[in-house]
């Protein structure tokens, strides 16, 4: 064994502390950060052999710690933690904020015609479908069918909000309309993510103690981690899609976008695309990423279950997702 590193870095967890806001905060502004979707090839797969080599106790000679903690990130930003296969490109963490930012932008300019809402709803919840797909769990892999049904609802539920609430609003306020888009995301959110996850709700998602080790499968664990999810989504979209409406309601008054108004669009997008470079990773830190509840909220088979085993045991933990 070569190099300065010790070789007892955790790096299979986050470099911050995860119990706190703080922490991570940081670790998923890392996470998120859009500049690694224009990482080479050769980038990639150098930073997947520093972490592999790193797992096996082989330590590069001159190697610094910062620089073991860049490859895992990088490393995490392009390969599944389950399969360990290279994501799809658009469906990484690093690519939400300039898809998203794109596709909410356009969204929101264009909201006022049935065949728009259709089409930007429509390829919004297609995007939503691949993000899910490509970060799907190893442990409790999406059936062609679960995606199909999730997508095909989602778009639905989105496209009838988005055209039911259009049609209510046609007589008050302009500044009103513009907040449509966001109601047929949230609707969306409320749809897709539970179907996408309608698995775990039926048999369960894996609960652990604190050192690990697995106690069993919990749907109340995984009614938890779904509802969290969906408030992080609905909240994640929340800034970029209530703030830009009152300052495009206010620039559209102006001489400079009824001379320009093919500047509307790319204005709403750089505007949307501001709020969720920090939108993003704050309120993927609103929860733990390993959540936790307490031993008797659980099923009572599985509280009979862990009691027998482990007696002095008061919570039990597992991953939300994302």
């Amino acid at each position: 064994m070569s190099g300065e590193l010790p070789p007892n870095i955790n790096i299979k967890e986050p470099r911050w502390d995860q119990s706190t806001f703080v922490g991570r905060a940081n670790h998923f502004f890392t996470v998120t950060d859009p500049r690694n979707i224009l990482l080479t090839n050769e980038q990639l797969e150098n930073s997947r052999k520093v972490v592999h080599d790193y797992r096996q106790g082989i330590i590069p000679a001159g190697l610094t710690e910062n620089e073991l903690w860049r490859a895992k990130y990088v490393y995490d930003s392009a390969f599944h933690p389950d399969t360990g296969e290279k994501m799809i490109l658009i469906g990484r963490m690093s690519a939400q904020v300039p898809m998203n930012m794109t596709i909410t932008g356009c969204m929101m300019t264009f909201y006022r015609t049935t065949p728009a809402v259709i089409f930007w709803q429509w390829i919004n919840q297609s995007f939503n479908a691949i993000v899910n797909y490509t970060n799907r769990s190893g442990d409790a892999p999406l059936t062609v069918n679960e995606l199909g049904t999730a997508y095909v609802s989602a778009t639905t539920g989105a496209v009838a909000t988005a055209l039911g609430l259009n049609a209510l609003t046609k007589h008050v306020s302009p500044l009103i309309g513009r907040f449509v888009p966001f109601a047929a995301v949230a609707a969306a959110n409320c749809i897709n993510i539970p179907l996408m996850r309608q698995r775990e709700l039926k048999v369960g998602i894996p609960v652990t103690d604190e050192h690990g080790t697995r106690l069993g499968e919990s749907t109340s664990a995984a009614k938890q981690a779904i509802t969290q999810v969906v408030i992080s989504r609905i909240l994640m979209a929340a800034p970029g899609m209530a703030i830009p409406p009152f300052i495009m309601n206010t620039l559209e008054k102006k001489a400079f976008l009824k001379r320009f108004p093919w500047m509307s669009a790319p204005i709403q997008v750089t505007l949307v695309g501001f709020c969720l470079v920090f939108a993003t990773p704050l309120c993927c830190a609103l929860f733990p990423q390993k959540s936790s509840m307490s031993v008797t909220s659980l099923e009572a088979d599985l509280q009979a279950s862990i009691q027998r085993s482990h007696p002095e045991l008061q919570r039990v933990y597992f991953n939300k997702g994302l």
